[in-house]
């Protein structure tokens, strides 16, 4: 039993399954937005299954594809797998687990989420290699992300609205905003290696620029979202909530300094998404 603990206690940890703040608040806007309030309890246990599911499966399979680059990079040499405290073979058989999963819980929905499953494998398993091939690596992490509302609102109505993009586009612009910066702890390794990233290509101030447009771009299509979903007071208090905590985001760190980046990457973009599911969600009460 202890080991067990151990074997667990580690791979939640290689998966950072506290990372899923990230993108099931924006699959849960989507979900209370195609329900127009919430839907039957089965289908809420399914979407969950399948977001927890597809995100272990792809956290997993980035810690098995990168093990040899995360072995030579000094900031990476503690996990899992370069550690030694969980092997290549564990974490694949781990991978194809949860993958299954995955695939049953998109079973269990409809059957559109069902034939899309394999295409969203092909995102969230494929992002591990981008990096491998273009600078642009970033925004094959965000699309992994921002597929969540998309494939959220499937899930609840079986078909697709044009609408729910907007919010897929969003937050496909936001994860690779904060990726950009977060890659800029890599950006001498990444030259050494031979790894592409926006910071190796345009070097970090660079970076920092492209960042902030993809935040400030990603804040225009939220108000288009709310223009198209008819929000009403909290909801944009939500949206300006929002603008402010990406402007604090960007206020702590600075191309000179890194030192507060895990504090904006993974703090601030946790307490992100969650103001917004919660203005979102209030708004629809108040017009329910």
């Amino acid at each position: 039993m202890p080991g067990l603990w151990i074997r667990t206690r580690t791979t939640l940890e290689m998966i950072k399954w506290e990372h899923s703040i990230f993108a099931l608040p924006f699959a849960l806007t989507a979900v209370l937005l195609a329900a127009h309030g919430w839907p039957a309890g089965r289908t809420i246990a399914w979407i969950l299954v399948a977001m927890i599911s597809a995100r272990s499966s792809a956290m997993a399979f980035n810690r098995w594809a990168d093990a040899e680059l995360d072995a030579a990079n000094p900031r990476t040499s503690n996990r899992a797998i370069p550690a030694g405290l969980l092997s290549r073979q564990f974490v694949l058989g781990f991978t194809c687990i949860t993958a299954l999963a995955f695939v049953v819980a998109a079973a269990e929905l409809n059957l559109l989420t069902l034939y899309l499953s394999p295409l969203v494998l092909v995102v969230l398993l494929g992002y591990s290699y981008l990096k491998r091939f273009t600078r642009w690596s970033h925004l094959g992490l965000g699309l992994a992300l921002g597929l969540a509302p998309s494939a959220a609102w499937i899930a609840v109505r079986g078909s697709l609205d044009p609408r729910i993009l907007v919010l897929t586009a969003a937050v496909t612009l936001w994860a690779g905003g904060f990726d950009v910066l977060y890659a800029c702890q890599d950006f001498e390794y990444d030259c050494k290696a031979g790894l592409n990233s926006l910071p190796q290509a345009v070097g970090i101030p660079a970076a920092f620029w492209a960042a902030r447009a993809m935040h400030l771009a990603m804040l225009g299509l939220l108000v288009w979202f709310g223009f198209l979903f008819h929000f009403q007071a909290l909801g944009w208090i939500g949206i300006a909530a929002v603008a402010l905590l990406l402007a604090y985001e960007h206020a702590i760190v600075s191309p000179r300094d890194l030192g507060r980046l895990n504090a904006a990457f993974f703090t601030m973009n946790g307490v992100i998404a969650m103001v917004f599911l919660v203005f979102v969600a209030a708004d629809l009460w108040l017009l329910h």
